[in-house]
């Protein structure tokens, strides 16, 4: 096997295949990265139990071949090569890079005992890459850490029609985003549970332009842009339905422009000890404010901000501050609006200008204010 590649394809091809690689494995192979040459191609391919990932890029190829060789340690060495072309060989059981004067060896891993990577999925439809990064990252921020309870730790991928729904919940927050969706056929519809850990890195390896391809069924979901294809393992369960849950009757509606407010909620959760909740007293009228308190006895923070209130009752409540910082930091608007239903109960943030059914929501649970 020989191949000559650009120092920056091979680096963003090997970067890209190797998040899926676990970070320890009692199976050493599974911390490979196979690498596939032949007819001016390279493919390079990555898993796990969980995740497979295959990046394909453009090179020349003198031999064709396969070499199986440690991930991490290979993007190491792409990492520190110089730029420019890099030649890439097998001899004997070592594969060598060398380039502009640079020479590294690495061990050669036994192929045999490598698994085959998973096929793809019926593909489903496909939305837009930019957009289907950005939903991702807006929920989930909302997503359960707690491995105890698995299927909080997903994202929900919903498919009707022209729609694609994804939402996370940890039980305190549940974050919700729509975009359109292009179904290869008009019966498609799916409901499945994907890591959100991984869910992110995949968004984030797809870049920001052209379709993503998105396949399903019943064990696994994969998705395809570009040359570069990704398969991850379902989640068991199912997320509760978000839809009673948002139905939020007569809430008080509060308009306030999103930059000041993060800066704000930023500056007075600096007193925020301990998860103590910082509140927020709002005050009618459209030339109305809202005052944000947090702290305990001479350790306080304050700061008032202009809030465009449709209510004429004055409403105080408390949000977990780091909570709030991730729902406000979810959205791009640059102002957003907060629907309040009153101390210790539901309140829903979205973007500010109200146009039909909100694309993107994010549900908190307020608690009780203190006694500041």
């Amino acid at each position: 096997m020989e191949f000559r590649i650009e120092r920056g394809a091979l680096t963003d091809a090997v970067a890209r295949a190797a998040r899926v690689l676990p970070a320890r494995s009692p199976v050493p192979v599974l911390g490979g990265l196979l690498l596939d040459a032949d007819a001016g191609r390279l493919r390079v391919s990555g898993l796990d139990f969980e995740a497979s990932s295959r990046v394909e890029t453009e090179a020349h190829t003198v031999r064709p071949g396969k070499v199986l060789v440690m991930g991490r340690r290979l993007l190491d060495i792409c990492k520190v090569l110089p730029e420019g072309p890099v030649e890439c060989a097998v001899e004997g059981s070592r594969f060598t890079v060398v380039g502009d004067g640079s020479r590294f060896g690495l061990s050669v891993l036994p192929l045999d005992d490598y698994p085959a990577l998973p096929p793809l999925p019926e593909v489903r439809g496909a939305v837009d890459a930019g957009e289907f990064a950005s939903a991702v990252a807006q929920v989930a921020v909302a997503a359960g850490r707690d491995d105890t309870l698995p299927t909080l730790t997903g994202i929900r991928i919903g498919l009707d029609g022209t729609t694609m729904t994804l939402a996370a919940t940890d039980r305190y927050r549940f974050a919700v985003r729509t975009l359109p969706f292009k179904a290869a056929a008009p019966e498609v519809a799916a409901d499945v549970v994907v890591s959100a850990r991984r869910l992110a890195e995949i968004a984030r390896s797809l870049g920001g332009s052209g379709q993503v391809d998105v396949a399903v069924d019943g064990g696994s979901a994969g998705f395809e842009h570009a040359g570069t294809r990704t398969t991850v393992r379902l989640l068991d369960g199912r997320l509760p339905r978000h839809d009673k849950l948002f139905a939020l009757t007569d809430p008080a509606v509060v308009k306030l422009d999103r930059a000041r407010l993060v800066e704000a909620v930023k500056r007075v959760s600096v007193v925020a000890d301990g998860g103590s909740p910082l509140q927020m007293t709002f005050s009618a009228g459209p030339e109305g404010s809202v005052l944000l308190q947090a702290g305990f006895e001479d350790d306080v923070a304050s700061q008032r901000l202009p809030a465009v209130s449709a209510s004429a009752v004055e409403m105080a409540v408390a949000f977990n501050p780091a909570y709030l910082m991730d729902a406000l930091s979810s959205f791009e608007e640059a102002t957003v609006r907060m629907k309040l239903m009153g101390p210790g109960q539901r309140a829903m943030v979205t973007g500010g200008e109200e146009t039909g059914t909100a694309t993107h929501q994010h549900l908190l649970m307020s608690v009780k204010p203190p006694l500041l």
